[in-house]
C-alpha cells in the first residue's frame, strides 16, 4: 500500500499548474515508476478525491477498483440541480462560502483573500468548522489541544500554503474540464463511503451523485461525520469490499 505526498503537499515539489488531470497522471506515473503492474487500486480522502475522479476520467484502464472516502464535492458541477447546489452552500460558513467563491471565480487573488484578517476565509482551514457530528468534534478538539493539528498543518505546507492548500481549493472548487455526473461507467467497481452527519461535505449531494452514477456503490454511514479513519473496523471493510476474497 502507497501513500504519497501530492503535488505541493509536504516535500513534494509544488506544480503552478497542478489540475484535476495532472493529480491522476502523476498518481499513473508514481505507480509505474514503483513497478505495481498494468492495473493498481486507487483509494481517496476528502479532498483528495479529486485525483480519484480524475484517475477515472483519465486513466480508467490502468484502475482495479477505486474507493473514496468523503469526497468533498465542486458546487458548482454541472450535474446537480442548481436550486440544491445553492440552497447546501448558503448553509455553509459566510467565509467558507467567499472562500469557494473566490476559489472559483477568481483564484488568481486567492492567496491573497486568505491573508487578510479583515476579510471573510475558511473555517476549513483554520480548522473552526463547526461539526455536527460527536466524534468528528471530539477528534478535532484532541488533536488541537495536543499539538497535532499545527504539527500536521506545518508538515503539509511545509512547501508554502499557497502551493499546498490553496492551490488545492483552485483545483477542486475550480472549473472542470468534465462533470463527475457525465462519466460512462468505468472498467472497474467504484465505491464512495459518506457519513450522514458530515460537517464538510453535505450528504444531499453525495446522495445526488449515487443516484446520477448507477455504477457508484454508495454506502452511507448512519451517526458518522467527515472524519472516516478513526471509525472502528472502516479500514479493514473497505479493503475487503475493494479486493473480495482475493489473497493479497
Amino acid at each position: 500500500m502507497v501513500g504519497f505526498d501530492r503535488a505541493g503537499y509536504g516535500e513534494s515539489d509544488p506544480n503552478p499548474n497542478r489540475s484535476v488531470k495532472s493529480a491522476a497522471l502523476d498518481v499513473e506515473e508514481l505507480a509505474d515508476a514503483l513497478g505495481l503492474g498494468p492495473k493498481f487500486y486507487v483509494i481517496g480522502i476528502s479532498l483528495g478525491c479529486h485525483a480519484v475522479w480524475g484517475a477515472l476520467k483519465y486513466i480508467p484502464e490502468r484502475i482495479a477498483g477505486a474507493a473514496m472516502m468523503a469526497p468533498v464535492v465542486n458546487y458548482w458541477w454541472p450535474g446537480f440541480p442548481a436550486d440544491l447546489a445553492a440552497e447546501v452552500y448558503n448553509k455553509q460558513e459566510v467565509g467558507d462560502q467567499w472562500a469557494l467563491r473566490v476559489s472559483h471565480y477568481a483564484p488568481g487573488i486567492l492567496h491573497w483573500w486568505m491573508d487578510q484578517s479583515w476579510l471573510p476565509t475558511s473555517t476549513v482551514v483554520a480548522g473552526t468548522t463547526p461539526l455536527p457530528n460527536k466524534r468528528d468534534a471530539e477528534i478535532r478538539a484532541k488533536l488541537k489541544a495536543d499539538g497535532t493539528f499545527q504539527q500536521k498543518m506545518e508538515l503539509a505546507t511545509q512547501q508554502g500554503i499557497h502551493e499546498s492548500y490553496y492551490r488545492d481549493m483552485m483545483v477542486m472548487f475550480g472549473k472542470w474540464e468534465f462533470d463527475p455526473m457525465s462519466l460512462p461507467k468505468p472498467p472497474c467497481p467504484v465505491h464512495i463511503w459518506q457519513g450522514d452527519e458530515d460537517g464538510l461535505v453535505p450528504v444531499v449531494l453525495q446522495r445526488h451523485i449515487a443516484s446520477r452514477l448507477s455504477w457508484v456503490n454508495y454506502h452511507e454511514l448512519p451517526a458518522t461525520g467527515h472524519f472516516l479513519s478513526p471509525v472502528p473496523g472502516l479500514g479493514d471493510t473497505v479493503l475487503q469490499t475493494l479486493f473480495g476474497n482475493a489473497k493479497q
